[in-house]
């Protein structure tokens, strides 16, 4: 960063820091590592992220990933099962309880088999992308959220 008169620019030099490869950090993510190293756990507990990583020490309490996991897995799910619904409607027409049956548990196993690693993946993005308190060189007068 320079100052300019009263203004503080940025420049390239002070932008250039770690290489985070969105993809890469969004796949370990996915898999319930750490975005960075790709060695430690991202999870404590089912849906808790751990602290750090015990291998390369990244802090994981800055993320905030709030409901978008949630409504990532219910697009996800929603974009499987309508189809498949429809499909076996048109070509089977199985009675209404069989239906309820096979639809809702399938609903609620493919909804609780994303759900941690939708979240995993968008720690992954924010750290990527230096959301939410994971950049290392945040602009002054600016508090971490």
């Amino acid at each position: 960063m320079e100052t300019v008169g009263t203004a503080t620019v940025w420049t390239r030099e002070t932008a250039l820091g770690e290489k985070q490869d969105l993809w890469r950090a969004m796949k370990r993510g996915f898999r319930g590592r750490c975005p960075r190293c790709g060695e430690g756990k991202l999870f404590r507990a089912f849906l808790k992220t751990a602290n750090n990583c015990s291998v390369c020490g990244i802090d994981f309490t800055p993320h905030r990933a709030d409901d978008l996991p949630a409504y990532l897995v219910i697009v996800i799910v929603g974009h499987i099962m309508v189809p498949l619904a429809l499909s076996v409607e048109t070509h089977f027409s199985p009675p209404v309880w069989l239906q309820l049956a096979t639809y809702l548990p399938l609903t609620l196993i493919l909804s609780l088999l994303l759900l941690q690693p939708v979240k995993g993946a968008v720690v992954g993005l924010q750290w990527a992308m230096r959301m939410h308190g994971f950049d290392e060189n945040p602009p002054d007068g600016i508090p971490p959220v």
